[in-house]
């Protein structure tokens, strides 16, 4: 699920959520904010429901292509993102739009 909220100085914070069901030791958000880097920004798992989050503030009026990296090895994609594009993998990118 994507959650989004315009701040004073124009940003959007998008707060990223992957559900709790998901079974990893470690998620990382890669996408073209951060240059596909898989260190960059990991999620957290909440203590009350378990699920997994991370918040980034991006610029407005933009699309960005990310995806999720699940223990290293397995990528996943958001059920929940504003949209999808082919990559040149063969596979698909989920979308964001600010």
């Amino acid at each position: 699920m994507l959650e989004k909220e315009t701040l004073e100085n124009g940003m959007v914070r998008v707060t990223f959520h992957v559900s709790e069901h998901v079974w990893a030791e470690c998620i990382a958000l890669l996408g073209e904010f951060n240059g596909w880097d898989a260190q960059a920004h990991r999620l957290c798992q909440s203590h009350g429901d378990h699920s997994w989050h991370i918040s980034v503030d991006l610029e407005p009026n933009h699309s960005y292509r990310f995806r999720y990296l699940l223990d290293d090895v397995e990528w996943m994609d958001d059920d929940h993102a504003d949209g999808y594009e082919a990559n040149a993998f063969g596979g698909f990118d989920s979308v964001v739009r600010t």
